[in-house]
């Protein structure tokens, strides 16, 4: 990659906030920046807001009673050790140098990472936190698909290679100069390498962990919608330390990113909650949470590259594409997706990175492409970057869930299925009548 595109790539965000330092410092002088300091702060302290209680308390909700404990505690658990791996090994791999892959062993329990070193205009240590955030968000993701009948010990084992085997990649190829960035990829806060990468690797595992006892002649409703609705809320409060941090800096891409994370999800909300309308005759307060949802993951690879109008555009497609997702989709590939995981951030992902390489042209509001590249030639590579990341992803969780299921299985039993994971996983309950 030429100087002159990376400069251009670190002014505009690109990586998610992840530029290495070689190319933060190419960009401008490396002088930290108390403002910029407290910014990363808070928008990291959101991103993991998003997790613990966010993401547990919207799935929590959208599961059965009986199962309510099991899904807060694979959050909080998967979520713990992602952190601590993160620490010990993730972030050397994902954002120090190394080859188009894989980053290196130079940054292992972050040695050689001094208090004052710099990530641009902020503190390193402080990059280290924020990217954590990430990883622990993409991992919860995961577990909304194989909810209700996986044994918890298989999570976890799997959490462990699926972590080292396929987020640390894409986040490397996309986020830290790999492969895809020098390819020209275009993901400005996670469409590939949060929500494909988890939503595949969870349409893989219910597969594999099988369809829910039941399921098809049982009814299977959210057991607390105004637990979902918070869930949704906190969502949409962290997702803007999500989106507008992943400028690395309290600047006027933030603030781009910020704007149009706000007009995206309201478009979503409408579009998701006319479509059920008109199709079921009632709009829905689940309906509404999902649109939420749809707008913040379409525009997530898109906020810091397309104008407002752009912006909306995504949102109101992303909203309908999402109900599809939900509906017709789901139907057509037969699969037990309790969260609907893949239905939503899968669909989302998809669509958000591929109309970011339309609406990121300068001609329709956006920033422009890099220098000599065309709209087509940069839908083709976030083509290619999304297929990559189906792909690789798919692959990893496979043999993930297979290492998981030789080892302890997969699945509890039926009867502790339908006795509830809470009781036979965790030995508590949610509700005690």
């Amino acid at each position: 990659m030429g100087w002159d595109k990376m400069k251009k790539l670190a002014k505009f965000g690109l990586a998610g906030g992840a530029l290495l330092p070689s190319l933060a410092m190419a960009a401008a002088p490396a002088v930290a920046d108390k403002a910029d300091n407290a910014f990363m702060m808070i928008c990291t302290a959101l991103v993991l807001f998003m997790t613990i209680p966010g993401i547990a308390l919207f799935y929590g909700g959208l599961i059965r009673a009986k199962n309510v404990l099991s899904m807060l505690t694979q959050v909080a658990m998967t979520f713990a050790m992602v952190c601590v791996l993160w620490m010990v090994y993730g972030y050397s791999l994902a954002f120090s140098e190394g080859n188009a892959f894989f980053g290196s062993f130079n940054w292992v329990m972050l040695k050689n990472i001094a208090p004052i070193a710099l990530m641009g205009s902020f503190y390193q240590y402080i990059h280290v936190a924020f990217q954590a955030s990430f990883a622990c968000i993409t991992v919860g993701l995961i577990v909304g698909a194989i909810a209700e009948r996986i044994r918890f010990s298989a999570v976890l084992i799997f959490v462990v290679i699926w972590l080292t085997f396929a987020y640390l990649l894409i986040a490397h190829m996309v986020w830290a100069g790999g492969f895809l960035a020098q390819d020209g990829a275009l993901d400005f806060a996670g469409g590939t390498v949060v929500h494909i990468n988890a939503a595949v690797a969870g349409l893989v595992g219910a597969y594999l962990v099988g369809k829910r006892a039941g399921f098809g002649k049982e009814s299977f409703k959210p057991h607390n919608l105004p637990m979902v609705f918070t869930g949704t809320a906190i969502l949409y409060f962290g997702w803007f330390g999500f989106n507008a941090g992943s400028a690395s800096a309290a600047n006027e891409i933030a603030g781009l990113a910020f704007l149009n994370t706000v007009i995206a999800t309201a478009g979503a909300m409408l579009t998701w909650t006319f479509g059920e309308w008109a199709l079921r005759g009632k709009p829905s307060l689940l309906g509404v949470s999902s649109g939420v949802i749809a707008g913040l993951v379409a525009i997530t690879p898109a906020c810091g590259y397309v104008g407002v109008g752009g912006a909306l555009i995504i949102g109101l497609v992303g909203g309908l594409a999402g109900l599809w997702g939900v509906t017709s989709l789901k139907k057509w590939l037969r699969i037990d997706d309790p969260c609907d995981v893949f239905g939503v951030h899968g669909v989302h992902g998809i669509v958000g990175c591929i109309m970011t390489g339309i609406f990121a042209s300068s001609s329709l509001g956006g920033v422009g492409y890099a220098e000599g590249v065309t709209m087509g030639h940069q839908i083709w590579v976030q083509l290619f970057s999304d297929g990559l990341t189906i792909v690789w992803t798919a692959v990893v969780a496979f043999i993930g869930f297979k290492v998981a299921d030789v080892i302890v299985g997969l699945r509890v039993s039926e009867d502790q299925e339908r006795e509830g994971l809470d009781v036979n996983s965790h030995g508590e309950n949610a509700y005690n009548n």
